[in-house]
């Protein structure tokens, strides 16, 4: 995007409610850029570490790039709290199941599909455990049409680690996968290792879908989180880079 000294800009963000799986009603982060628009949309899913600062900072820099960007509290039925704790509880108790996580970021899409300024575009993006639940409502669920998955891990998933509430390995969805995918992850990562990023690149291929993956040295998991030791400045750098690059081609265009 770029900036002249000259120019307008505004941002109005703020806590919401919307419908969420089964139509439940869930709190979300929203921040849109103001003006007419239209806007392109954008579903920002939080990851493990829970509902937390580094991911409002993210819906607002989304709406900093011209996006109505919405991050919907996937923990809300796990009760309130500081994100840190909620999110052990989240953790403690096996985590979200896949359906709920699905219905919630399908009801942040059509929240933001609802919006008078609405260009009819809208895409999704996650890291960690909400590039897995990205990808896996990308696939489930029409509507979105554009995907950055940022290291979501266990999208390539063991029998034995299926469950009640993981019942089946979001790699085994890729067929039905409707919109073109980004991917971004590090050598050093565990989870997913370089082993399963590649498995799940072959899935795509196989299926024949729009993808771009990339594989960064020196990185592990988490490298855009600027708050923590596993932050990686140029591979954090050039990640953003390339999101917002594939957004203006699948959304803005």
């Amino acid at each position: 995007m770029t900036f002249t000294t000259d120019m307008y800009e505004g941002m109005l963000a703020e806590t919401v409610t919307m419908p969420g799986a089964n139509g439940e009603l869930i709190n979300a982060y929203f921040a849109r850029p103001t003006g007419e628009g239209p806007f392109p949309g954008m579903v920002i899913i939080h990851h493990m570490p829970g509902w937390d600062e580094w991911y409002r900072e993210a819906t607002r820099k989304f709406a900093q790039y011209g996006y109505a960007a919405i991050s919907p509290n996937l923990y809300f039925r796990s009760g309130h709290g500081t994100p840190e704790d909620v999110a052990a509880k989240v953790r403690g108790a096996g985590g979200i199941p896949d359906d709920k996580a699905v219905g919630d970021i399908e009801g942040a899409m059509l929240y933001l599909r609802s919006l008078p300024n609405s260009n009819g575009k809208v895409g999704v993006f996650g890291t960690c455990s909400g590039g897995r639940h990205a990808y896996l409502a990308a696939c489930r669920v029409q509507g979105f049409d554009a995907l950055v998955d940022c290291w979501g891990g266990r999208v390539v998933m063991a029998e034995e680690d299926l469950n009640e509430n993981f019942p089946v390995a979001p790699i085994d969805y890729t067929k039905d996968l409707s919109c073109p995918i980004l991917g971004l992850f590090g050598e050093e990562d565990s989870s997913p290792t370089p082993e399963q990023v590649a498995q799940h690149e072959a899935e795509l291929k196989k299926h024949g879908k729009n993808y771009d993956f990339h594989m960064y040295p020196d990185a592990g998991h988490g490298f855009f989180y600027h708050h923590r030791p596993n932050y990686r400045q140029q591979q954090a750098v050039d990640g953003w880079e390339k999101t917002f690059a594939f957004l203006e081609k699948y959304l803005k265009n």
